[in-house]
């Protein structure tokens, strides 16, 4: 059984896109990544799998259950991290834990201190005193100590320091090694590929493109570094190049045989090709008609 399994999920606000046609299955046990930028629906799709909008058309079941009809059920066994978290004035951090603790009606306590001295947060701070990152903080012990089967994760470093990210994904690693499933939404790239071992990409408010981490990185192009003479005016599937006095660099996306052939004819005296990072192969996705529906087995 799938922790994620939506069919054809839609949701507009209006006549605005939120979501459309998103059809994706997350299996128990992954540590999967969900890659788009500002605006193009990663956390609309996450509400919509909580229950806390309804979606305009398809279908979505998490942990077994129906999204919409089991959303009571759902939250009790699911861990949310929305992009921006907003606490009531006057409360401690203490109290914003036990709240959460009490909605759930579990017992949180000794999770919630061992979680907080992990992340040198002060329980006794007043939440309207609190950083950026310390709210981060607050808004991360909330949906973590009650042990969720599944965390749904919007955005989940933004404000935290380095070493607080260091410290946050190896909680994260413990949580999947001991079963949790763990649904990272981000638009940096460099955390999805430490940490995923799937993902998926959504662009404008569909997802085009779903695989292993690795196979991502492979479909969109490749590196090319040429030492020599060469010309690529007119070879189809060439950009950011950067040309120097030795040769070339650039991402590659085209027909390997055709760069070979192009290659023959010019003076090569080195040629390497390798895979690009996440982050340049990324960009692939994003272009006009790149990566349109690349489902890609893992």
């Amino acid at each position: 059984m799938d922790a994620i399994h939506t069919e054809g999920l839609t949701k507009y606000y209006g006549k605005t896109r939120g979501i459309e046609n998103v059809c994706l299955a997350v299996g128990r046990g992954d540590f999967f990544g969900f890659i788009g930028p500002n605006g193009a629906g990663k956390s609309t799709l996450l509400r919509t799998l909580l229950g806390l909008v309804r979606p305009s058309a398809g279908r979505a079941r998490i942990l077994g259950l129906d999204a919409g009809r089991d959303r009571v059920k759902i939250l009790e066994r699911v861990g949310y991290l929305p992009s921006e978290a907003a606490f009531w004035p006057g409360m401690r951090v203490r109290d914003v834990l036990r709240l959460g603790a009490d909605l759930r009606k579990r017992d949180c306590g000794r999770e919630a201190e061992r979680l907080c001295q992990r992340l040198r947060l002060d329980p006794g701070r007043k939440v309207e005193t609190l950083s950026l990152g310390n709210r981060k903080k607050t808004a991360i012990v909330c949906a973590l100590q009650h042990e969720p089967e599944l965390l749904l994760l919007d955005e989940p470093t933004s404000g935290l320091d380095p070493l607080m990210q260091r410290e946050f994904f190896d909680i994260l690693r413990e949580r999947n090694a001991q079963g949790a499933t763990v649904f990272l939404s981000s638009h940096i790239l460099s955390e999805v590929q430490r940490n995923c071992a799937r993902a998926a990409v959504i662009r404008e408010g569909s997802v085009i493109a779903c695989g292993s981490v690795q196979e991502l990185s492979r479909a969109g192009s490749r590196r090319v570094s040429v030492r020599g003479r060469v010309e690529l005016e007119g070879l189809a599937g060439v950009r950011d190049a950067h040309i120097t006095p030795e040769g070339v660099d650039f991402l590659y996306g085209g027909d390997m045989g055709e760069l070979l052939s192009v290659l023959a004819k010019g003076g090569v005296r080195e040629l390497t090709v390798s895979e690009p990072e996440l982050e340049e192969a990324f960009l692939h996705y994003y272009e006009e008609g790149g990566g349109e529906h690349d489902h890609i087995p893992a």
